[in-house]
């Protein structure tokens, strides 16, 4: 049936992009050069991925629903994903207090970066407007790139199913 004037919104998604919601980054450019700390303190940056793929995914929050299922896909797939190649970051604002709890606490085979300067949020282009229960703020926008060996962008993926993400990276 038509309904002409009438909106049909999908409320399967929480989270709403205000402007968009897409990086600038596209296939085939060079990823952003990064250099931040993980959850240990630790240091980590792009250039100790070179000759490796890289799944850099970028999430909202700490033991939030969508971030705890897309992470804990991503875990469950994890040898899946090191059979094939590829080593796992994952990204948020959360501080690095907030990561290995969230780590502990879903058993998370692979580092998170504490992008609490928002250096990498901003660079990568997954930062801006976004709107929740209609409120708007600035966040990150979840998305995936899927680096390759040589540092360039394989693959961007906007559209994360969560449950399903795995699939995703790998066809």
């Amino acid at each position: 049936m038509n309904y002409p004037g009438i909106l049909l919104l999908c409320l399967s998604k929480m989270e709403v992009m205000v402007n968009g919601g897409s990086t600038h980054l596209k296939e085939g450019d060079k990823a952003p050069v990064f250099h931040s700390k993980d959850q240990n303190g630790k240091s980590v940056s792009l250039k100790d991925f070179k000759g490796k793929k890289l799944v850099l995914y970028f999430y909202p929050k700490d033991d939030t629903p969508g971030c705890t299922a897309e992470s804990c896909n991503l875990r469950d797939n994890y040898l899946k994903l090191k059979k094939l190649g590829y080593e796992i970051l994952g990204v948020s604002c959360d501080d690095e207090k907030s990561h290995l709890k969230f780590i502990k606490k879903h058993k998370l085979p692979f580092r998170l970066i504490a992008d609490t300067e928002k250096k990498m949020v901003k660079d990568f282009g997954v930062w801006g407007s976004k709107k929740f229960m209609g409120r708007e703020f600035d966040g990150i926008w979840r998305t995936t790139f899927v680096i390759d060996e040589k540092g360039r962008i394989e693959k961007v993926i906007g559209e994360v199913e969560t449950a399903n993400h795995t699939e995703q990276i790998v066809s």
